[in-house]
């Protein structure tokens, strides 16, 4: 691969958050194939069961180093919040389409400016404001409520969304004092043990299939995190974070090959909305003195 460690640094960064963005919007196509084979937390064990094995398998000549934080309390927050974004998520992922879903887990962004204003009193101003509301009313485009096509599950992924920007702000209050592969590693040894205790309460017996979706999860959401982390390493957050939501692309594109479910009008409306106030927001934050926070290492779920 010399020909890509050749590229600009910006240019590779943003081949990194694509291939992050499509690594995890694939791990939701499985989940959401497995979530009708077995029981969410079984999926949830195979997500972050598989990470901790990656990690372990990845980088145990370092673990001593890698385990070491400074913050304990707040790593086992941040996997809390994390694992509570991804259950809400693929519970979602059972009754919505791929690209439902991912539209309005999009949201995190627009919430994480919300609840850096409230809880770390950073200023929000008028603009922004806007924005944020711009990006409800495109989430209400695509639930819906009070319309035949509302369901209650429709609010999961607003849920996962709400967990996602709780996560972003603990990350931001780390800061890059501690390396991503830390906040790898406590989310997947807090992941597996809690789901260690209530997946074979639920228990569903997988097949074959679903064997393979479970080692497929694990493998390819832990892929994920890592491109997003290589990503951040490349270029300045400034640089790449827009291309996240390149991940709508890719989830309307597995939603489409594997389930046929094409994205109706009111969807791809409310998604242009949440993507277009979510990169106007994006832009607000660049003027401002302080950089966008780098949640660097680690994907959405």
């Amino acid at each position: 691969m010399i020909w890509f460690s050749r590229l600009p640094d910006h240019t590779r960064g943003i081949l990194f958050m694509l291939a992050s963005v499509s690594a995890f919007s694939f791990m939701d196509a499985l989940a959401k194939m497995l979530g009708q084979r077995v029981d969410i937390s079984q999926v949830l064990l195979a997500r972050y069961g598989g990470q901790l094995v990656v990690v372990l398998v990845l980088f145990g000549a370092s673990l001593r180093v890698i385990a070491r934080t400074a913050h304990p309390y707040l790593q086992l927050l941040r996997a809390v919040l994390q694992l509570s974004a991804a259950g809400s998520f693929f519970i979602g992922l059972k009754s919505l389409g791929l690209a439902e879903a991912t539209a309005v887990g999009d949201l995190a962004p627009l919430f994480i400016t919300l609840l850096a204003a409230v809880v770390l009193g950073e200023k929000v101003g008028p603009r922004r404001w806007a924005g944020i509301i711009a990006a409800l009313f495109g989430a209400l485009l695509i639930i819906r409520p009070g319309t035949e096509v509302f369901t209650p599950q429709a609010l999961w992924p607003l849920m996962a969304a709400l967990c996602l920007a709780g996560y972003a702000i603990v990350t931001r209050h780390i800061g890059t004092r501690e390396s991503p592969m830390t906040a790898l590693l406590y989310s997947g040894i807090f992941g597996t043990v809690m789901m260690g205790f209530v997946a074979p309460v639920r228990w569903v017996q997988p097949d074959g299939t679903a064997i393979w979706l479970m080692a497929a999860i694990g493998i390819v959401g832990t892929v994920g995190q890592l491109m997003m982390i290589r990503a951040y390493m490349s270029a300045p957050a400034s640089s790449v974070a827009p291309f996240s939501y390149a991940g709508l692309l890719t989830a309307t594109l597995w939603g489409v090959l594997f389930f046929g479910n094409w994205p109706d009008y009111w969807t791809v409306a409310g998604a242009l909305v949440i993507v277009g106030a979510g990169l106007y927001v994006w832009q607000r934050e660049m003027r401002q003195p302080v950089a966008v926070a780098q949640e660097v290492g680690e994907g959405p779920r």
